[in-house]
């Protein structure tokens, strides 16, 4: 299992057009992938749109990942990447 934090980068955090990329991202994968706000217990499916976007994660939100699967090391180095380029997104 691997476990990280991700800072939200982008001006307008994550949303609508980011959770989509999210969870197409991580619909590629086998492995489970957990997201969570940074200090709370609730978890959320990273393959559901709804709960990407319930996390309402504004820009300097740090999310916790979990990932556990055959695939887990891969997914979390494109899940990172995908944050830290701001979802693909221009300032």
């Amino acid at each position: 299992m691997i476990r990280e934090a991700v800072c939200i980068t982008n001006k307008l955090g994550l949303h609508a057009r980011a959770a989509a990329r999210l969870v197409r991202l991580a619909s590629r994968y086998h492995s489970t992938i957990m997201l969570a706000r940074e200090g709370t217990s609730q978890e959320i499916d990273s393959k559901s749109i709804l709960g990407v976007l319930m996390l309402a994660a504004t820009e300097g939100t740090r999310l916790l990942v979990s990932i556990d699967g055959p695939d887990e090391s891969e997914a979390a180095q494109a899940i990172r990447a995908l944050v830290e380029s701001g979802f693909g997104e221009e300032d």
